[in-house]
């Protein structure tokens, strides 16, 4: 893990370090959660584009194979 030091403008923005930047995949534009933690550390999480997820569960079945499980589900409900 590498550590990097950054400021804050008078607007409260800072930068992001392109090393890190590079490393998560964070591109202008690209929208990140930020939350307070209980410990006093900001937390920024990368929001992933509905484009970004096409696929990723793939491995578990096809489309048509994922539908007839879903249909059967709700047909048991």
């Amino acid at each position: 893990m590498s550590t990097n030091v950054v400021k804050v403008t008078r607007k409260g923005q800072t930068t992001i370090p392109a090393e890190l930047r590079q490393k998560l995949g964070i591109k202008e534009g690209d929208e990140l959660l930020v939350e307070a933690t209980e410990q006093g550390q900001i937390l920024f999480k990368p929001i992933r584009k509905l484009e970004d997820c096409a696929g990723i569960y793939s491995k578990y079945g096809k489309p048509e194979e994922i539908k007839k499980q879903i249909d059967k589900l709700r047909e048991e409900y």
